[in-house]
């Protein structure tokens, strides 16, 4: 006879918070205790009684594990990459969980020909500068949090988390003798950037909220308490980012947030310089500015939405810039590329010697386009400017893809552009400047063992409760058809501004085998359809976002995509606050709902400007904290505060005890609630990565295996464990 697990059932310990006359009392609380150890204790049971909830699952989790090994080509490389006076590249090899990184001199200067890199053979001349499987072994979790070499290849400035809480200790090596230098930098957020002469490094470091605010300048050769601080950035909105200009003779600065931010420069060839605003905060503008050398004269290319929201580019100075700070009015400068309401043209400009490369989107498509340089003096010397639809941009057959720039070195004479769409694997393209219609193909992921025309994927649109049309990709297998039977699951996201850009997948195949309808609902909040789409999915409108999602479901199901009692739905952080709205607005329309790292409780974590992000959401959200009708919103569609008594789905929330972006005990106090409020005999299960961060554990096979656990658990709910094809 099998016994039933029982659920761990958390104590209550109530507390209250009150804001805007509102009390709220909060039983759970009390598991943010991280490093109580029965809080610990708590999370230990949740993950034994998930596995033994789930435990009949384990064959179909081996069986996808299996299949998404078996089609990766697990001995692989990428495309070498020519930068200073070497071609990198990485290699993956069967059985390691990491890349491995490595490089070859460039034999001949005049050539930007890759060299042919075959699997398994290494080349004359091969160095080995970073085996990530070596350093990862020595810890449970590992991250690169980056990757900067000198201009002559000579230093590396590498930056590491070994907990997955994204809190990085900052290296340097020798890659002429192997060895680190002995000075290293803790605490540090994401990676360094080395300045091209190797002298300096340039880093961030996060305040208590998890927040990037201090930029410090290390000296090589000499101790971290040496550090010179640049730049402290104190408004608890902001967020702080640095990257090189493509001449790679300025650092660029930037502090903002989703509607807002600030611009600084910082001559890194001179050890003594300091920050220099170009554009403060609180001229309430989103913008970019990116050196450029036009025929000697140092200029800025600045895209920016002062004229409308899918940004239009002017070009000016850095001069011209700060010295109307503090003025009433603005002049953004000469109008290089027009605003157009059909295309929204990204902030990051890229600067080449012969073009400049810009990223835009039109009908939800991502690509790349050339603005020339003739161009741009025809404007600087008094010519009309151009809508971004006029730029040339390479052309292909499929109607649903992504093409995004990979690199762009700024003396090569081409770039280079990944291609990839949801059945395409991603193909690596060389493009010359001189001719954007005649891209050289370098390389195409292989893929074991598939027949990729035997899926489908296409565009429909669904009607929101508003009158909105929402784009939805479809995605099956070619036996599929809309008949009303089919299991279909439901992936959205819909929060600042991300797009769900067409992408290949190989684990989505497994499902799509078993004849799941895999749906993506681009759902108010992303940016598919330009900074507007955005706008009404965020702060007041956010609910839209639910709203579409649920209305996605209901067309797919009415078009015949789904049976009406197979469907799931997927999100993952802010798409997991998605699937905790949906299971509260509509438990009746799903089978099974698996949320990521879900944003559950949200307005408890914006109400506290000390947890990690919360300050720098308030430009997301809304401010509960001062704004009563914010408040009332979020109070009435926060997951946890809005579970009730109803027949929830099967629920599963999975998360990563180190994550520093959504806080583990979100979803471990929203499976508390939904317990104490189900009517169903749904299991609702909580599973916890103890070694991981926001993206779960660390290391390849470890991503395979959870993605297989996630698949594996919607797929039993919805009956599709079998493989129909």
């Amino acid at each position: 006879m099998t016994t039933t697990p029982t659920a761990p059932q958390a104590k209550q310990v109530p507390v209250q918070r009150t804001h805007h006359g509102n009390t709220f009392t909060d039983p759970y609380e009390w598991l943010r205790e991280k490093d109580s150890p029965e809080v610990r204790a708590h999370l230990d049971a949740e993950n034994a009684y998930t596995e033994a909830v789930t435990a009949e699952q384990q064959p179909l989790r081996d069986a996808i594990f299996e299949e998404i090994k078996h089609r990766t080509v697990e001995t692989d490389l990428s495309v070498p990459s020519r930068r200073g006076g070497f071609w990198y590249f990485s290699r993956t090899i069967e059985g390691e969980q990491h890349p491995i990184f490595c490089r070859v001199p460039v034999q001949d200067p005049e050539s930007w020909e890759p060299p042919q890199v075959e699997a398994g053979e290494e080349l004359d001349g091969e160095q080995v500068y970073f085996d990530t499987n070596a350093e990862a072994a020595k810890h449970p979790f590992y991250s690169i949090g980056g990757l900067s070499i000198s201009a002559d290849g000579s230093l590396l400035a590498y930056s590491e988390d070994t907990s997955g809480d994204e809190h990085c200790t900052l290296r340097l090596r020798s890659l002429s003798t192997g060895e680190n230098l002995p000075e290293q930098v803790d605490n540090v957020h994401g990676g360094g950037i080395l300045e091209p002469a190797g002298q300096r490094v340039y880093y961030m470091v996060a305040d208590a909220a998890w927040r990037p605010y201090r930029l410090y300048q290390h000296t090589v050769g000499t101790s971290a308490s040496e550090d010179r601080l640049l730049l402290e950035i104190t408004d608890e909105q902001l967020w702080t980012g640095v990257g090189l200009s493509a001449d790679k003779k300025e650092l660029v600065i930037v502090s903002g947030n989703s509607e807002y931010n600030a611009t600084r420069l910082l001559d890194v060839t001179d050890p003594e310089a300091e920050p220099r605003l170009l554009i403060p905060e609180s001229r309430r503008l989103l913008h970019s500015a990116e050196p450029i050398e036009l025929d000697g004269e140092r200029l800025i290319l600045l895209a920016h939405n002062a004229e409308g929201p899918n940004n239009s580019v002017s070009l000016t100075s850095a001069d011209a810039l700060a010295a109307q700070a503090d003025a009433e009015a603005f002049d953004p400068g000469a109008p290089l590329l027009t605003h157009e309401d059909t295309v929204k043209v990204d902030e990051n400009l890229v600067v080449t010697a012969s073009q400049v490369l810009v990223t835009a989107r039109a009908n939800t498509v991502e690509s790349v386009f050339l603005l020339p340089l003739e161009t741009i003096r025809q404007v600087r010397d008094g010519g009309a400017p151009a809508p971004p639809s006029s730029l040339a941009s390479p052309q292909f057959q499929e109607e649903l893809y992504t093409l995004s720039l990979a690199s762009a070195e700024y003396e090569a004479p081409l770039f280079r552009v990944v291609y990839t769409s949801w059945l395409t694997p991603p193909r690596v393209y060389d493009i010359p400047h001189s001719d954007v219609s005649a891209p050289v193909l370098r390389r195409e992921t292989p893929v074991n063992d598939v027949d990729l025309s035997a899926y489908r994927a296409h565009r429909v649109w669904a009607t929101a409760e508003d009158g909105t049309e929402v784009p939805v990709t479809v995605m099956h297998h070619h036996d599929v058809a809309p008949d009303g039977t089919n299991p279909l699951l439901v992936y959205g996201y819909g929060s600042y501004e991300i797009s769900m850009d067409p992408m290949f997948g190989i684990a989505r195949l497994s499902l799509l085998d078993r004849g799941v309808v895999f749906a993506v609902a681009h759902v108010r909040g992303g940016g598919e359809l330009g900074r507007a789409w955005y706008e009404a999915g965020k702060k007041l409108a956010k609910t839209n976002t639910f709203s579409d999602f649920i209305a996605v479901t209901d067309d797919l199901v009415a078009a015949g995509w789904g049976a009406p009692d197979r469907v799931a739905a997927l999100g993952g952080s802010a798409g997991g606050l998605l699937m905790g709205a949906a299971a509260n607005m509509a438990p009746e329309k799903y089978r099974a709902i698996l949320a990521q790292v879900p944003f559950v409780d949200n307005l408890t974590t914006i109400l506290d400007p000390n947890l990690p992000l919360s300050a720098l959401e308030w430009e997301e959200w809304g401010n509960p904290i001062e704004d009563p009708e914010v408040y009332q919103l979020m109070k009435s569609y926060s997951p946890y505060e809005n579970v009730h008594d109803a027949e929830y789905p099967a629920i599963a929330a999975v998360t990563s005890l180190h994550d520093t972006r959504v806080l583990y005990v979100e979803p471990a106090k929203w499976v508390q609630k939904l317990r104490e409020h189900q009517q169903s005999d749904a299991p609702i299960v909580f599973k916890c990565e103890m070694d991981g961060g926001h993206g779960g554990a660390s290391g390849r096979y470890e991503q395979w295996k959870e993605r297989a656990w996630d698949y594996a658990f919607l797929a039993h709910h919805l009956g599709a464990a079998e493989r129909s094809s």
